[in-house]
């Protein structure tokens, strides 16, 4: 199939990367993943034999209305907690094939709703916000957008960190969480082609 250059010719690519059928199911699997993976799994809280201080009755059995042993029971504020939270990991298993079957389906459902566009260079020499947002307005983008490079230029991430919403990555660092969540996704040629070769 033949994707569209903004001023230059089309690019000829692999239907089987940008023009698959759009699995919604192994798409929302692959995210959720790529979440729980980035998740530190740290917190920790004591259970009331954990805790330190006296165990001691506070107070006698009978006569003083409801029944209580000590205080770092979980029914106290500031006693331990009933079902306490402890480290954990919380990386889920997922293939290399599903993950990449997965991104082809997302740039294919990209194609698909018009939100790739592709440029030869974003033709950003100097680090001026004022560049970046006269690039992104000829490109007729707006929302979140990501601006994917094969190899991003300082003075490409320097234009855009003031700008709200605009996220740069390398192919490299390319995600499903990020594809997923832009509105448009700017892709350079050089960039296409090297997720062409990663996909195929």
């Amino acid at each position: 199939m033949e994707l569209n250059v903004i001023g230059a010719k089309s690019l000829n690519v692999s239907d089987e990367v940008f023009g698959g059928e759009y699995k919604k199911a192994l798409v929302h699997q692959i995210v959720v993943a790529y979440q729980a993976a980035g998740r530190a799994g740290t917190q920790s809280q004591l259970t009331r034999g954990e805790m330190s201080g006296t165990t001691k009755k506070f107070k006698k059995q009978k006569g003083g209305g409801a029944r209580h042993g000590d205080y770092r029971a979980p029914i106290f504020v500031g006693g331990g907690r009933a079902f306490a939270a402890k480290p954990r990991n919380y990386e889920q298993k997922v293939n290399r094939k599903a993950y990449r079957v997965a991104i082809r389906s997302i740039f294919s459902e990209l194609v698909r709703q018009d939100r790739l566009k592709i440029v030869e260079s974003f033709g950003i020499e100097t680090p001026k916000t004022s560049a970046m947002v006269a690039k992104l307005a000829e490109l007729e983008v707006s929302g979140r957008v990501l601006l994917v490079s094969e190899d991003a230029s300082e003075s490409v991430f320097l234009a855009a960190r003031n700008i709200p919403y605009i996220h740069v990555l390398d192919v490299m660092g390319l995600n499903p969480v990020s594809l997923v969540g832009s509105d448009h996704v700017v892709m350079t040629v050089d960039a296409v082609k090297k997720v062409e070769e990663w996909l195929a």
